[in-house]
């Protein structure tokens, strides 16, 4: 058996599949009715508690799923340089101009230099956190869980649309002119996914190939990793891949950008909303300067900004504050029946 098969969503050939769950997480639940949908049984170390699935170093005695801050504050990382990194979907020159404006805005909120930290996979981004060596980020959907339960990661913004629509779509791309007119039609096929932490690039994918179409990896279709989204939907455009899972969201800014045409490429299957990328900062930031890291994000004028130059083109104008407990249910779901452990990602 693949490793890929042994992350396959095993239950799902009773239940209606993902989308359907995401349907009914987004419409009827609500914070304290997701407190423990997939968060796993309390463990409980003395006066510690935390889900079974957070690292041991952290306590979690609110209840909102991520780590506390340290109670002694003797432990509060207070540095005079502030370290931001962006997931790492695409080339990290040009998003290190797109957040320019922003981190400018952000030192003179927080009154600390802000350097921008490149990162080539979403493992090197968690690692860097738990590390110390990250202190404020942008996790991609599917790395949000890991960011938390292993690094410390608190998020408390996402990007939304200006009248507070949120969200991206997986779809799995094929080149135009391909013989592929459906999924079913992968059968024998490879496809290209991105990191085996991405939400649209590879668990999404592979739950919804088994649970609705019951295609599984090493039977009915070979699996490749391209490393990023960008890499993927490059690899499907030159014809090197003959089809990927990707993240709309950046198929939309890469077609807006010129990188690529998108008459090249045509799209065979779209699923239901995820929620995008989740901005925070590392648990142990000292709570006032955590809190100036906030008000830094939800009074950043987007208008004329490099933000708004790039995010535009995928409707984004603002960032709305969130919850890991109450928007990240759908994603917990799919890694709890896919088997998935908040460990070191590879």
């Amino acid at each position: 058996m693949t490793s890929l098969n042994r992350r396959k969503f095993l239950f799902y050939s009773t239940a209606a599949g993902v989308t359907a769950i995401a349907a009914a997480c987004a419409s009827t639940s609500t914070p304290d009715e997701t407190a423990g949908d997939t968060a796993g049984d309390t463990a409980a170390a003395g006066d510690c508690p935390r889900p079974a699935e957070m690292d041991a170093r952290f306590c979690d005695r609110d209840g909102d799923l991520v780590a506390d801050p340290p109670e002694d504050p003797s432990q509060f990382v207070n540095p005079d340089t502030l370290i931001f990194a962006y997931t790492p979907v695409e080339d990290p020159a040009i998003y290190r101009e797109v957040w320019s404006d922003f981190l400018t805005h952000l030192e003179k909120v927080t009154g600390k230099r802000v350097e921008f930290f490149a990162v080539d996979s979403n493992a090197a981004q968690i690692e860097a956190m738990r590390a110390g060596r990250l202190h404020v980020a942008g996790f991609n959907t599917g790395s949000v869980p890991f960011a938390v339960n292993f690094a410390g990661f608190v998020p408390f913004a996402m990007m939304a649309a200006a009248d507070g629509s949120y969200g991206y779509e997986m779809e799995i791309i094929v080149p135009a002119d391909s013989e592929v007119q459906s999924v079913e039609d992968l059968k024998g096929k490879e496809i290209a996914f991105t990191e085996q932490t991405s939400n649209s690039g590879f668990k999404a994918p592979l739950a919804l190939l088994d649970s609705e179409f019951g295609m599984s990896e090493g039977t009915d279709f070979k699996a490749t990793f391209s490393g990023g989204h960008d890499n993927s939907i490059l690899g499907v455009f030159n014809k090197d891949y003959e089809a990927a899972a990707i993240a709309n969201s950046v198929l939309t800014r890469m077609v807006d950008r010129g990188v690529i045409d998108a008459s090249q490429i045509r799209t065979i299957y779209k699923s239901e909303t995820f929620p995008t990328t989740g901005y925070g900062y590392v648990y142990n930031l000292d709570p006032e300067l955590a809190e100036k890291v906030k008000e830094a994000f939800f009074t950043f004028e987007w208008e004329g900004s490099s933000l708004q130059a790039e995010f535009s083109k995928s409707g984004e104008e603002q960032f709305i504050p969130v919850t890991y407990k109450e928007y990240w249910p759908v994603i917990r779901t799919i890694d709890s029946v896919l088997g998935v452990q908040y460990t070191q990602p590879q």
